[in-house]
């Protein structure tokens, strides 16, 4: 056994690096908002023909083996027990009935998207000729359009009371925009607030592979459907779906869905996205493009185009429903 301390020589090994000399660390990749992206190309993507045919092929042929097996079951139960089969007959009519309703429901909501979708045009062609007598047919019309809803009722008196007062389609049309529309736009501008807190928190405090991309692409098919009713679409299912799309579509062909560092500007002021942690700032980035697709939705959804100055600034949406977020974080 050895007593005393132990010598180690240390000539021959090499000197320790300097701080100074060493290399630097490499910057972290700057949030780019890939659930929101992947999403976007998700909800704009058109299924090909052949995946058409074999959707509907493939529907067609359960549709009929179901038919076959609930006629083959009715029959056999009449046989057997002919009350027993009459009910089980008549569950089947009604839920044929409620079928038949939902149906009609979906034609009538891509009808009324429709009829939103004239209006726009309609005020387009208004503004773009100056045509005072096409802006009074488009009032008229949007007055007709909302007769129904009780959150109208005071914007489509003043509206009434004054549009005789314009003499120019320009002015006509702005009027019809504050006193009818700007209550809806305000609303509408919450429900956008509201999806991109929701896909913000859940980027960042989630971090399971692929909760982002389904939290942002259902958040974001809620928000175009809220903005729709809104304003009067009450989309159904099937044009819902379509709405999304057609939003989706306009937004990746426009090169909307990207990434820039003055996206938040108005919440983290200059270049600071590479400062931040990665998934705080995909989170970040995320809820500022469901801010930009929730603007377009507005767009698409209003049936009358934002006049200028009208139209709700990303910008000033990111900051109400992400500013928050965004002290919380540096409490």
């Amino acid at each position: 056994m050895t007593h005393g301390p132990v010598l180690i020589d240390l000539e021959d090994r090499e000197p320790p690096v300097s701080v100074v000399d060493a290399p630097p660390v490499p910057d972290m990749p700057a949030p780019d908002g890939q659930a929101m992206q992947m999403a976007a190309r998700l909800a704009a993507r058109r299924p090909s023909r052949l995946a058409r045919w074999f959707w509907g092929l493939a529907s067609a042929v359960i549709g009929a083996m179901i038919s076959v097996a609930a006629w083959d079951f009715v029959t056999g139960l009449l046989a057997r027990a002919p009350v027993l089969g009459w009910i089980v007959t008549g569950l089947i009519a009604a839920m044929l009935l409620v079928l038949l309703v939902i149906a009609l429901r979906e034609m009538a909501a891509i009808a009324r998207l429709g009829r939103i979708d004239t209006l726009h045009r309609a005020a387009d062609a208004a503004l773009a000729e100056r045509d005072l007598s096409q802006a009074r047919v488009v009032t008229r019309r949007l007055l007709a359009f909302y007769a129904g809803r009780d959150d109208t009722q005071w914007g489509r008196q003043k509206l009434t009371e004054r549009m005789d007062e314009q003499f120019d389609a320009s002015g006509l049309l702005n009027l019809a925009e504050t006193e009818l529309l700007a209550p809806l736009d305000a609303a509408a501008s919450r429900e956008v607030e509201a999806a991109a807190r929701q896909v913000a928190t859940v980027t960042a405090l989630v971090p399971l592979a692929l909760a982002d991309v389904i939290t942002a692409l259902a958040a974001n098919l809620r928000m175009i459907r809220r903005v729709a009713e809104i304003y009067g679409g009450r989309s159904g299912l099937i044009g819902s779906w379509r709405l999304t799309r057609a939003v989706f579509t306009h937004l990746v062909a426009t090169g909307a869905v990207a990434v820039g560092d003055d996206l938040l500007e108005p919440i983290l002021g200059g270049s600071i996205l590479s400062k931040l942690s990665r998934r705080f700032g995909e989170g970040l980035v995320n809820g500022a493009l469901s801010a930009r697709v929730g603007v377009a939705a507005m767009e698409v959804c209003r049936p009358l185009p934002f006049t200028p100055g009208r139209r709700p600034s990303v910008r000033g949406i990111i900051k109400n429903a992400l500013g928050g977020l965004f002290r919380a974080k540096d409490g």
